[in-house]
């Protein structure tokens, strides 16, 4: 199975237009777009949205339908014990992504509840860590 879920967290529906400074000019479609564009091997579903329930609600449907799961969980990342919790509940891979470099940032950032479990992290690469997170993915699953 070769099908894998990107997801995205809060306020990065406003990739593009927000701080493009820190997080590029690239829209999160732009991002999606390249994904599938490069990595023709994956089926590659996406989610984006705000709300945490929501979230976990995608990342329990992803078992037993996803090989893998990209996330992006934008602040939830370092505040959501229930994320951490839904992610390992699911048996495939996670990538862990974030456009910035959480370590250079605020100190709240520095810690990820994600990456306690994620079989990689990719941080501060810009849209550019979507790709190499599918990339691994994709050498992942063969």
């Amino acid at each position: 199975m070769n099908k894998i879920l990107i997801i995205n967290g809060p306020n990065l529906n406003l990739l593009g237009t927000r701080e493009p400074d820190l997080y590029g000019t690239n829209t999160l479609d732009d991002i999606m777009a390249r994904c599938q564009k490069t990595f023709s091997n994956l089926q590659i579903d996406h989610l984006q949205s705000n709300h945490e329930g929501v979230l976990i609600d995608k990342i329990h449907e992803a078992r037993g339908t996803y090989a893998g799961i990209i996330i992006n969980a934008g602040a939830f990342s370092h505040t959501s014990i229930a994320i951490f919790d839904a992610l390992n509940a699911y048996e495939g891979y996670v990538i862990e992504v974030h456009l910035s470099n959480i370590y250079s940032r605020e100190s709240f950032r520095h810690h990820s509840y994600i990456t306690t479990r994620a079989n990689g992290a990719i941080v501060g690469l810009g849209a550019s860590g979507y790709i190499f997170a599918a990339q691994k993915m994709s050498e992942w699953l063969g």
